[in-house]
């Protein structure tokens, strides 16, 4: 704690920070590790493996089709409207893959808070959208109640999404096939550790790199390196250099902002998504209340404090081994200053709902229940305003979850991996409904036998059970009720013979 004050305050007296990241001393790759210069001076440490595996061909075939077709529709007051038009629905690709689902729906949110509604007489009454109706009760005067006239609202902006998306199962023997993990602010490569190994094993292309200024990657001493739209680009470079035919993006809390950038830049590449504790589908501003606004020395000297309530809040328990992993994963271990600046460039007013809803790539929410950072209903909002989404919650992890819950995680992801919807919805087969009897088609002839039928079959049960019954006094109301029954069966008779000279 002394050591961490002193070199503070030398970070106060000097200006510069006490704990720069700096990439190591070799350029060449070991063990899977690659260093790209995304731009002059910028480097950043990628680990890029290709296991030896056995090359299966790309799937081929009709399977595996979604139309993908929605309206999005925003309105001068904030409220935002989708209306999925396609065969593709959220949940349901999962949970009904033999189509059986509604194959519309519309979901209608609000982006910002409403004009106060009117306060409604007892006469009248507020529907679902907020609009006072009235009941069509009498006033004081004896008259009806007149319903307000509605205005017609005026779009603001309409957004029409009409695409054909082809999604298929992705092994890790097909050859166009390429993982991309991404890690948030504070994190490195290291975090991803059990999730590489896994997939390793099964075969998969793995690339995962270093936010600049975090793990070996360069860190420069200007705020402006930190923003998001730099961050954006690098990884934008890294994903054109390493990126196949099919590309699965994983990220995890900061680093989903980036695999949203990615899925909504290249959507014939990206081929699948996964979101890690990342948030609600909002529109990144950076907050002018926040610790990370202090000065760089203050910071530092509060690193300890920081590092404890990151442990605090990021894992379910607080034990020597999540103090391990996060030593052993080199998570939460950057600068002072990188710290600060990477909070303070999240600015990305672009990605909104709308920026969201118009994704149609397939998407998979992992939330850790006991996450303090993220709460769950902003990766319910997300499930909602995006196109595919399959929303997952591990009641085991936190913010952490793939290090707390490796397991659980992989088993997750690698599912999601291999999961493609059916060729085309089968509909439930209705009940044939049977044309009305005419004399066309026959109809005097089958009803008169139908009839007939009827009428001998419950004669015939009427005189077995008379002929069986035994004398006695409890068997006297059977008897009755079997004549009543008799005399049925003769009207029905009767009856019968009435529609046959009818129809005749």
């Amino acid at each position: 704690m002394l050591t961490t004050f002193l070199d503070g305050l030398l970070c106060c007296l000097t200006g510069k920070s006490a704990n720069v990241v700096v990439p190591i001393e070799t350029s060449e790759p070991a063990d899977g590790y690659e260093f790209v210069e995304v731009k002059p001076g910028r480097v950043l440490r990628v680990r890029h493996v290709i296991p030896e595996r056995e090359v299966e061909e790309e799937p081929s075939g009709p399977g595996g089709s979604v139309h993908c077709k929605r309206k999005i529709t925003v309105y001068r007051n904030g409220q935002l409207l989708i209306e999925n038009l396609g065969d593709a629905v959220r949940q349901e690709l999962l949970h009904a893959p033999n189509g059986e689902a509604e194959p519309n729906c519309t979901v209608e949110v609000e982006l910002a808070d409403p004009p106060s509604n009117p306060t409604p007489n007892p006469d009248t009454k507020v529907d679902k959208t907020g609009s006072v109706v009235g009941t069509g009760g009498s006033g004081a005067g004896g008259a009806a109640t007149a319903p307000p006239r509605k205005r017609r609202r005026k779009p603001k902006r309409t957004v029409v999404i009409d695409s054909e998306r082809k999604i298929t199962s992705c092994k890790g023997t097909h050859a166009d096939v390429a993982l991309f993990f991404v890690h948030g602010v504070g994190g490195s490569l290291d975090i991803w550790g059990s999730q590489l190994d896994f997939f390793f094993r099964l075969g998969y292309e793995v690339i995962v790199p270093d936010l600049v200024g975090h793990g070996a990657s360069s860190a420069p001493q200007i705020a402006a390196a930190y923003t998001f739209y730099a961050l954006a680009e690098d990884m934008r470079a890294i994903f054109k250099r390493y990126a196949r035919k099919r590309n699965i993006l994983i990220g995890h809390s900061y680093g989903v902002s980036f695999c949203t950038f990615l899925a909504h830049e290249y959507p014939d590449q990206v081929h699948k998504v996964v979101m890690i504790n990342g948030g609600g589908p909002t529109a990144l501003e950076p907050s002018l209340c926040s610790i990370f606004n202090l000065p760089t020395c203050v910071l530092h000297c509060l690193s300890p404090c920081l590092s404890w309530s990151f442990l605090k809040a990021g894992f379910a328990h607080q034990g020597a081994k999540e103090k391990q992993l996060l030593k052993d994963n080199n998570a939460f271990n950057v600068s002072s200053f990188v710290l600060r600046a990477m909070m303070s460039g999240q600015y990305w007013p672009e990605g909104d709902e709308v920026y969201h809803a118009e994704i149609t790539v397939p998407i998979l929410l992992v939330h850790g229940m006991y996450d303090k950072f993220v709460p769950v209903e902003e990766d319910q909002r997300m499930a909602e305003i995006l196109l595919l989404a399959f929303l997952k919650i591990i009641n085991e992890g936190s913010h952490m979850v793939m290090m707390e819950c490796p397991e659980s995680v992989n088993t997750l992801l690698h599912e999601f991996f291999l999961w493609e919807p059916d060729s085309a919805p089968k509909s439930k087969p209705r009940p044939e409904t049977a044309n009305a009897p005419t004399a066309s088609n026959g109809g005097d002839s089958c009803e008169g036998e139908e009839f007939e039928s009827i009428a001998e079959e419950i004669k015939d049960q009427c005189d077995s059970l008379i002929a069986g019954n035994n004398e006695g006094k409890s068997d006297a109301p059977i008897a009755e009720e079997i004549q009543s029954d008799s005399s049925v069966s003769e009207e029905i008779q009767s009856d019968s013979s009435v529609s046959r000279g009818d129809l005749g």
